[in-house]
């Protein structure tokens, strides 16, 4: 089983960027106004249907068994993020419908 060898400067500069999307995500996402949720949130699921499709490559890969577990996992997860996505979208479109009396 041949696996890739990251330099461990590379391994700290990959560690150092992911730390930082996710403070600049946080800071993104909390300064977004509530009425552009459900239209930032549809953009996203449509985003998370890709890593689907990417996933699905992943898991059908002939290369390597972590691999394919790998991409299964992602399957389950990215999968369970879009459905998630559009019910939560869902649920905030009924909150902007006119109730009838």
């Amino acid at each position: 089983m041949s696996g890739i060898q990251l330099p461990i400067e590379a391994l700290i500069f990959l560690v150092t960027v992911f730390v930082l999307a996710i403070f600049v995500g946080v800071e993104l996402i909390t300064k977004v106004p509530p009425t552009l949720h459900t239209p930032l949130m549809s953009g996203s699921n449509a985003i998370s249907g890709i890593a689907v499709v990417g996933a699905i490559l992943a898991a059908g890969s002939l290369r390597d068994d972590v691999a394919r577990w790998l991409g299964v996992g992602a399957v389950a997860l990215a999968t369970t993020n879009v459905v998630g996505g559009y019910l939560i979208t869902h649920r905030m479109l009924l909150m902007f419908k006119k109730k009838k009396d």
